[in-house]
């Protein structure tokens, strides 16, 4: 057990992820539907090597969302996430200062975008994604998981 544990920390890295909840000035906030995964999730993706959080942020925004982050955006919390793998961590930025440079028009990756009333966000919107964005309206302590063991519906 101890071997397989020592090779496993070489041969199975951790894995890091962004996701950006943008929120409008109008209680709306943007979420992707992607083509491989079920639900609606906020724009995000993984942290390549040699990039900052932010970086990869900025990025993923960009490509998922059609949107340009135009200023610092704050960090909610850092979860573990556990439904796939005991080695992946997802980084929460809230986006407030953003410019929409189109429309985010569906591909491979991504079936349907666009902003939702946080009142009225669709059926299938995934529920790491309400809770986060619950504890962000809120004012809540984020949770430690990215499932929360709370379970807030």
């Amino acid at each position: 057990m101890r071997l397989h544990h020592f090779v496993s920390r070489f041969t199975k890295p951790k894995t890091l992820g962004v996701q950006g909840v943008i929120l409008s000035s109008d209680s709306r906030v943007f979420l992707v539907r992607q083509t491989y995964n079920g639900g609606w999730h906020f724009p995000g993706g993984g942290v390549e090597t040699g990039e900052t959080l932010r970086a990869a942020l900025r990025r993923e925004v960009k490509e998922e969302a059609a949107i340009e982050v135009l200023a610092r955006p704050k960090l909610h919390g850092v979860f573990f996430n556990d439904i796939y793998s005991r080695r992946d961590y997802i980084s929460v930025f809230v986006v407030t200062d953003y410019r929409v440079l189109g429309e985010r028009a569906p591909d491979w990756e991504i079936a349907e975008a666009g902003f939702f009333d946080v009142n009225d966000l669709p059926d299938e919107t995934t529920p790491e994604a309400r809770v986060r964005l619950r504890e962000i309206l809120e004012g809540l302590e984020p949770d430690d998981y990215w499932r929360s063991r709370d379970a807030i519906k």
